[in-house]
């Protein structure tokens, strides 16, 4: 089936479901708006552009996908892949790379490929999210340790040789500032986890620097002042050679989203108790990659992490993620000078702790405890996503996993189990 959630969740809606819903999406938007700002300085994008993809592809996502407690929006998988594409291409062709995503998964909808997410093997899906991890950390270095750098390579080891050369440039007003930012982050999430401590810890770090008046980088003296509206809707530029030029990029983008979702529903299931719809799902990643575009926004997908956060504040339906775009937007128009003074150490540190949640610590010694072709699988994956490219590492994990999988007798038993990230 590919019926939104929403259809289905809104018949047995009342007023006490309505106020869990209000303040869970409350909770998330404090949560997500300082991600959305880190993720797509990561990407290499301008911050305005998270919050215009949390707001739209947020609400999108939420309004037709398949799982009543999804959130959507940009995510760390993404850091790397976008990028790329801007390196390359330039922030229009990321736009039209994300139009086109967005159309193959409309497409995949369809089709009803939501299922074939079970033939991906696990130790691929952990393989190139711990690269990615490895590469967002790598990418924080700079600004965590405030160090002055001219220009900064795409490419994991022409990066390292810079960041060495710039040592001497250490800024300790910016190092103390992320490292109070990290401790917050980690005591705050154990000792009240309901509660956004990533809020409280960005908030108080670049208090810090407003307050102390310290020589710390802040988004509005790097990058100016943040929007206080949407973007006038527009179709990309289109050329033939362009999609012939970004399709490569478009499918890779299409893939994540789709990979990313379905894992944060299956998650979110295991939580609630719930059954999500694989193909209502894939179906609303297209049309919320293709509105995003539309509003020059980033790909975005169902993240994880906040759709957990979602589930443990009490959010009950869909209604939980539109009330979480409509935040962002209302303080996208109320209090867009205010989100200028965040400090970029905080959301470097933001970051960092983001990336650390995305390897998944507390299954290494499964993974070491694993099959021998499993680990030399994730270990590939992880290694050609960090060394050579994302598209290569996918590509080549899939093909290997899918041909150790035929090779083993236990071909009936899915060697799948649902990531706890």
């Amino acid at each position: 089936m590919r019926k939104p959630k929403i259809l289905t969740t809104i018949r047995e809606y009342s007023w006490s479901i309505f106020l869990a819903d209000l303040m869970a999406g409350l909770t998330v938007a404090l949560v997500a708006l300082p991600l959305s700002l880190a993720i797509a300085i990561a990407s290499g994008a301008d911050p305005g552009k998270g919050l215009v993809t949390a707001i739209v592809a947020g609400f999108f996502i939420s309004l037709l996908g398949g799982s009543r407690v999804q959130i959507g929006g940009p995510t760390g998988a993404f850091i790397v892949v976008v990028f790329g594409v801007i390196a390359e291409h330039g922030y229009d062709g990321l736009v039209l790379a994300t139009f086109m995503a967005g159309l193959i998964l409309l497409v995949a909808g369809w089709l009803r490929a939501g299922r074939l997410i079970a033939f991906i093997p696990e130790a691929v899906v952990n393989g190139f999210t711990i690269g990615i991890a490895i590469i967002i950390a790598a990418s924080q270095i700079s600004d965590f340790f405030g160090l002055t750098v001219s220009h900064m390579p795409a490419d994991f080891l022409e990066k390292l040789p810079v960041l060495w050369d710039a040592r001497e440039t250490m800024n300790l007003a910016a190092l103390g500032i992320a490292l109070v930012t990290l401790v917050l982050i980690i005591g705050l999430r154990r000792l009240a986890p309901k509660y956004p401590g990533l809020v409280v810890a960005v908030g108080v770090g670049s208090a810090a620097v407003a307050l102390m008046n310290l020589p710390v980088d802040t988004l509005f003296s790097r990058f100016g002042a943040l929007p206080n509206q949407l973007p006038m809707p527009q179709l990309p530029d289109i050329s033939w050679d362009r999609l012939v030029e970004l399709l490569p990029s478009a499918i890779i983008i299409a893939f994540l989203a789709g990979v990313e979702s379905l894992l944060s529903a299956m998650v979110a299931d295991r939580m609630i108790g719930g059954h999500h719809r694989p193909n209502a799902e894939l179906t609303a990643q297209g049309a919320a990659n293709i509105a995003s575009s539309l509003f020059g926004g980033l790909p975005a997908t169902g993240a994880i992490a906040r759709t957990a956060t979602n589930v443990r504040a009490g959010g009950k339906t869909p209604v939980a993620g539109i009330v979480h775009a409509l935040v962002i937007l209302l303080i996208m128009v109320a209090a867009a000078p205010l989100a200028g003074y965040l400090a970029l150490p905080a959301l470097a540190a933001l970051l960092v702790m983001t990336a650390w949640n995305m390897t998944e610590p507390h299954k290494w010694n499964e993974y070491a405890r694993a099959r021998k072709s499993d680990l030399a699988l994730l270990l590939l994956t992880m290694v050609l996503t960090v060394l050579v490219d994302l598209t290569v590492a996918i590509g080549v994990g899939v093909a290997v996993g899918l041909a150790l999988r035929l090779s083993r007798r236990d071909t009936d038993e899915s060697d799948w189990r649902t990531p706890e990230r």
